[in-house]
């Protein structure tokens, strides 16, 4: 994989990242899903593309994800958004860049455009999931497991073989990073990638987010029999291709 680097945010927190500049070229800038890394299939895809295409790229951890200091239990989108803001501003710098958010990646792409309005180009997202937290979660819990959240501050909440520990200031942090109710202005080019056979996040949620943009040049791919990560050679090869497009 990449050469990975820290980035000190405070005396107490590091966040992991990747960065690979090249000289007078626009950024992709990876954002990484829910309790996801940059280990993946993904974020290596694209660095390698970003290379072989001499373009540069950009990719963190959130704090409390992969190798970033900090507890999960600790983070929540507020948090998040913020630590990714402050690594665009400071490798990004003043450069033109194209957002690539998967699942909820997607949401805390959708957060920089307050922020970056004039930057962003373009704009991928893959099984994008904003707001999933109040409506995938939470309206699902039943009222014993909203009970326990809500007095010992965290469910384990499992889903296949994974284990994800949800915290109630996490749930109500996203109720103040809503992002659906908010349109977004940029005549970019807006592309949304989500699997057919998604189990996770509906295709719903892509189609939501391209209706955000009402200047943008849209367009959604539903990639027949894919399911919510898309991580395999198939589908990666779909995704660059509209990554292409994007460029």
């Amino acid at each position: 994989m990449a050469n990975f680097k820290f980035h000190k945010i405070s005396n107490t927190k590091k966040v992991r990242y990747i960065s690979k500049p090249f000289k007078n070229s626009p950024f992709i800038v990876f954002l990484h899903g829910f309790m996801s890394d940059l280990e993946g299939e993904k974020p290596n895809t694209f660095l390698n593309f970003a290379k072989k295409n001499k373009i540069s790229f950009l990719a963190l951890e959130y704090s409390g994800h992969g190798k970033s200091s900090g507890k999960f239990i600790n983070g929540n989108i507020s948090k998040w958004s913020k630590e990714t803001t402050i690594l665009i501003k400071k490798y990004v710098k003043k450069k033109d860049f194209i957002l690539i958010g998967s699942s909820m990646g997607a949401w805390i792409s959708l957060n920089q455009f307050k922020i970056f309005k004039k930057q962003i180009k373009g704009f991928l997202g893959i099984g994008a999931a904003p707001e999933f937290l109040e409506n995938l979660m939470w309206k699902k819990f039943t009222k014993k497991m909203k009970k326990e959240t809500i007095q010992k501050g965290v469910f384990q909440l499992k889903h296949g073989d994974y284990e994800y520990p949800i915290t109630f200031q996490l749930i109500k942090d996203g109720r103040k990073n809503k992002v659906l109710n908010k349109k977004i202005n940029s005549k970019i080019k807006v592309t949304m990638v989500h699997g057919e056979k998604d189990e996770v996040v509906p295709v719903s949620y892509s189609r939501k987010v391209l209706r955000l943009f009402p200047r943008a040049k849209k367009k959604i791919n539903i990639i027949k029999k894919g399911d919510h990560s898309l991580s395999n050679k198939k589908f990666l090869k779909i995704i660059l291709k509209e990554l292409k497009l994007l460029i």
